[in-house]
């Protein structure tokens, strides 16, 4: 694929999995415009994406605040032209055990997680479907896909992103707008920095490829690592008893 005429908006971008993504996007040649609350290490990343001869534009903005992801858009077409791809990318963990559950904690992640990516897209979406060109990526986790201890906040957030990315997949079915929603398991990055029991845990920088072939061939949907996308497949079809049985027994938590 030829990046070298796209224009890319990255959320999340200040370190993890958006500041990896960012960084091989304009390796390959695209604009990028990293977006993530941390103007200091925004400020890094496009230094060292323009130090090896790429284009990048630091846009420091809440992606819980849709005025503030607007404004980093509109900064981002007027420096490089249209927002040919999203990688709706940021967000959070954290701990919610249902003993002390907070509705405060719960909050945050949803906010950013969900909000935040439904922000992302309003951003972008009109001119993508004006012009009859774009790709939607969403950067969900196999956390989505049944509840998990002591996660319930990072599963429900994660579950809301996957079913909202496939009803705008379906929606914009014919308008020359694409989704991809990746579900990575466990990622070396400073969300699980400390964490134990994560089983595959794969380096940054292998996930990033598998991510960068997804988003290049455009594909609808993308699990992996492999085998932990497969044990969490399976326990989809487990009877209830039998899955709350072994999900007590086991860590398979984000």
């Amino acid at each position: 694929m030829d990046w070298s005429n796209k224009v890319v908006l990255v959320t999340g971008a200040s370190s993890g999995i958006g500041r990896g993504l960012a960084v091989e996007l304009a390796r390959r040649g695209a604009s990028v415009g990293l977006l993530a609350r941390r103007r200091d290490l925004l400020e890094a990343a496009v230094d060292e994406i323009n130090e090896a001869g790429g284009s990048a534009l630091a846009l420091p903005a809440d992606v819980t605040h849709a005025d503030q992801v607007r404004a980093a858009a509109c900064e981002l077409r007027r420096k490089f032209g249209y927002i040919d791809v999203l990688v709706a990318n940021a967000g959070v963990g954290g701990t919610t055990y249902a003993v002390d559950l907070c509705e405060k904690e719960v909050t945050k992640v949803i906010r950013v997680n969900v909000i935040g990516a439904v922000n992302s897209v309003t951003a972008v979406i009109p001119h993508m479907v004006q012009r009859g060109s774009g790709h939607l990526v969403a950067i969900s986790s196999l956390a989505g896909y049944r509840g998990l201890p002591k996660s319930a906040a990072y599963c429900a957030s994660k579950a809301g992103v996957s079913a909202l990315f496939e009803s705008l997949r379906i929606d914009l079915a014919h308008t020359g707008v694409d989704v991809s929603i990746i579900h990575p398991g466990f990622i070396k990055t400073p969300l699980t920095a400390g964490r134990k029991h994560m089983p595959y845990l794969m380096e940054l920088d292998d996930a990033v490829a598998k991510m960068m072939r997804v988003i290049e061939k455009r594909k609808k949907t993308y699990s992996f690592p492999w085998q932990l996308a497969m044990i969490v497949r399976a326990c989809m079809f487990l009877p209830i008893p039998l899955y709350d049985w072994i999900a007590e027994r086991n860590s398979f938590r984000e």
